[in-house]
């Protein structure tokens, strides 16, 4: 497990980082979200060594972490730090063999991470020919090489296609289920929706939520649809019972309680007819936009 202990980091005058803990487990995959600015790629290079923090502290398996644990992690920064005029397997195997690995092995790696992302023909070309969406796919793919105890990634996603969101998705998932933690950023809420096990939302600086995805859905609002044709506008003036969507027929409302949800239930029984009353589990996209507000 990778844990964040109360990091403090200041620029200046200025504190970026507010007492930020969190903590991401082995066996899955936990999304960094938030907007611009939040924080996210500076707890990342804390974590990483990149920067120092002004306070707290970072652990990996239950003791501070050390160089030589970061070392065999996988880090893809911000700024992506590939060689644009060397070709791309022989900087993924010179890469591979910085981690430690045999050339042979390093070779090997590389061509089989190169297959999966689809650009195994691409493997004597210049970085720098390829198209953005490819340079991406051989940074990916650099920070996979040497079978990371960790993967830290930033924004792994950003200029991907689908064919090669998937094959980056079922990479992760691979990995995690080994018992690799992964901690990565992204503003493609529905990719956080679909991957992630946890999450973790910084604004300001500050943690705003964080936790599994079942416990992020327990805490939020609890809401239910429903669908009474013809018009469901009538539900706006019903006591204990707030609003939040109708269109038609289909209204997305949150009770008071539950006796205030069996009334409104007999109420539109009587009125006419009710072909869903059910309740909503938001995604963890709803849930982030939620605690942002």
């Amino acid at each position: 497990m990778l844990e964040v202990q109360n990091l403090t980091r200041r620029f200046g005058e200025r504190t970026v980082l507010h007492d930020v803990s969190f903590s991401v487990p082995a066996n899955g995959m936990t999304g960094f979200v938030g907007a611009n600015g939040a924080g996210k790629t500076t707890t990342m290079r804390i974590i990483m060594g990149v920067l120092k923090a002004h306070g707290g502290q970072v652990n990996f398996n239950g003791s501070p972490i050390a160089d030589g644990d970061r070392a065999r992690f996988g880090y893809m920064p911000e700024e992506r730090g590939l060689y644009p005029k060397q070709q791309v397997l022989d900087q993924l195997q010179y890469l591979g063999q910085l981690h430690g690995m045999s050339r042979l092995d390093a070779r090997s790696g590389a061509l089989d991470l190169l297959d999966r992302f689809g650009i195994a023909d691409r493997t004597k070309d210049k970085l720098e020919s390829l198209s953005l969406g490819n340079q991406q796919r051989v940074q990916v793919a650099a920070s996979l090489m040497h079978h990371p105890t960790a993967l830290i990634l930033d924004e792994p996603f950003s200029g991907l296609d689908p064919i090669a969101v998937d094959a980056m998705s079922s990479l992760l998932a691979e990995r995690a289920a080994t018992g690799v933690p992964i901690l990565f950023s992204s503003h493609q809420l529905d990719l956080i929706d679909q991957l992630c096990d946890n999450l973790v939302v910084l604004a300001d600086g500050k943690i705003v939520a964080s936790g599994s995805a079942g416990e992020l859905r327990d805490r939020a609002k609890s809401t239910h649809v429903l669908v009474t044709p013809p018009d469901a506008g009538w539900l706006r003036e019903q006591p204990e019972v707030t609003v939040h969507d109708v269109a038609g027929p289909r209204a997305v409302v949150e009770f008071a309680s539950e006796e205030a949800a069996q009334r409104i239930l007999r109420t539109a029984i009587v009125r006419g007819s009710v072909t869903e009353f059910a309740p909503q589990r938001p995604s963890l996209a709803e849930i982030y936009r939620e605690v942002i507000r």
